[in-house]
């Protein structure tokens, strides 16, 4: 069962790149973060030589400000997006090869008003199949993420994991995999155990938080050691990340999550 440690929910009491030396320092082999384009990379590059630490995955980010702001029209939903996009992801390819990663994180975007549903799917299809061959040439994976939209997340389009296997399997490609985020599906669909199992082959990576609160695990309604065992049971051997806010101390969280996997 590998763990990765999502920095930019947990140990925030630290400045950004110490976090990664306190990751190693609770006993966990990975981490993981969201955007990059702020971040002072050749740190982030120090730091993960220094712990040995992997990066287990980052997410779809720009440098550039214009491409930022066209893709504010709903990324990969919005087919007049797709070019900038497509730019954002290859910088992100780029910036993941530079720092031995190999799990790129892309969301889709809210649902636009003057689209049907059928438009904004195939449009992400159409975005994904576009950057599947360079991924697959890089040597990445691209993760497309369903979100809660009770919650945290109104008006995103993208919710249900059904759909989202249905994309993986249109696109068609070994380098285009869901992001299953147990926490998020909780809330949408429930029924984790059984979906994960009998789609395990689409999954590239995982996200796990308690519900409700988005917090450790032991502070919710999820039993993690009933629902990582089973993922444990496929041969699933990615990362699951840990992408949830302490309820207090975060060496202490870490703690109680693997008190209640067993792992201590």
């Amino acid at each position: 069962m590998k763990l990765s440690v999502c920095i930019c929910t947990v140990f925030g009491e630290y400045e950004f790149v110490e976090r990664i030396a306190r990751v190693k320092e609770a006993g966990f082999p990975a981490f993981e973060f969201w955007g990059w384009s702020r971040l002072d990379l050749d740190a982030v590059t120090r730091a993960k030589e220094e712990t040995g630490l992997d990066l287990a995955a980052l997410c779809v980010d720009t440098a550039d400000p214009e491409t930022k702001k066209a893709m504010a029209g709903g990324s990969l939903v919005n087919p007049e997006c797709r070019r900038a996009f497509l730019a954002a992801a290859r910088e992100t390819i780029e910036v993941a090869n530079r720092l031995g990663c190999n799990t790129i994180i892309t969301t889709v975007g809210n649902a636009q008003p003057h689209l049907t549903d059928a438009q904004m799917h195939q449009s992400i299809v159409e975005g994904m199949k576009a950057i599947a061959p360079e991924a697959e040439k890089a040597g990445v994976t691209f993760v497309v993420e369903p979100l809660n939209t009770l919650v945290n997340h109104k008006g995103y389009y993208l919710w249900s994991s059904a759909e989202g296997f249905e994309i993986c399997r249109q696109v068609g490609s070994p380098a285009v995999r869901l992001l299953y985020d147990i926490y998020h599906q909780q809330i949408m669909e429930g029924n984790l155990i059984q979906t994960i199992t009998e789609n395990i082959e689409l999954i590239g990576h995982f996200h796990s938080a308690d519900v409700p609160g988005r917090h450790e695990y032991g502070t919710g309604e999820i039993n993690y050691r009933n629902v990582l065992a089973r993922i444990d049971e496929t041969g699933y051997d990615g990362y699951i990340g840990l992408e949830y806010r302490p309820t207090g101390d975060s060496a202490a969280s870490l703690a109680q999550i693997k008190t209640i996997l067993g792992l201590t």
